[in-house]
């Protein structure tokens, strides 16, 4: 019996724990929550430790020199945008006022996650686009 086959028996058996679980919700069930959180706990884990061990499979396969540089790029992106956002952007007098513990340092993280996901969203739609555009100069 194959990995493919093994994953598919796995998540197939999770799903239908899952639909009942969730037919137990909707029944009124309040305590089968908790359940439905174990459940999604266990299949986080399960995905997590799947894309780890194929991602390590995959890169002692193929052209490690490539995929550090991509892994290096990527890490730069996330430090260029660190250092670009200042964490006053936002007015944090309302936040701490309702008692939330924010400041600069919270204020500067999320800028730069929100900084780094607009550069690599503009990346990865420019990329589509040049192969796009790219393939049709070839076709013509």
């Amino acid at each position: 019996m194959g990995p493919y086959k093994i994953i598919k028996i796995v998540a197939s058996a999770l799903a239908i724990i899952g639909i009942i679980f969730a037919f137990m919700v909707i029944g009124g069930s309040e305590g089968m929550i908790d359940n439905m959180l174990y459940i999604a706990y266990i299949v986080l884990a399960i995905i997590l430790v799947l894309v780890l061990v194929y991602v390590l499979k995959g890169l002692f396969a193929g052209n490690i020199k490539k995929t550090l540089m991509s892994l290096g790029l990527f890490f730069g992106i996330v430090l260029v945008s660190y250092f670009m956002s200042s964490g006053t952007d936002l007015d944090l007098q309302p936040f701490i006022d309702k008692g939330q513990d924010v400041n600069e340092a919270t204020s500067k993280n999320v800028g730069a996650g929100l900084n780094t996901f607009y550069a690599l969203g503009i990346i990865a739609i420019g990329t589509m686009v040049f192969y796009a555009v790219k393939k049709m100069i070839k076709n013509n």
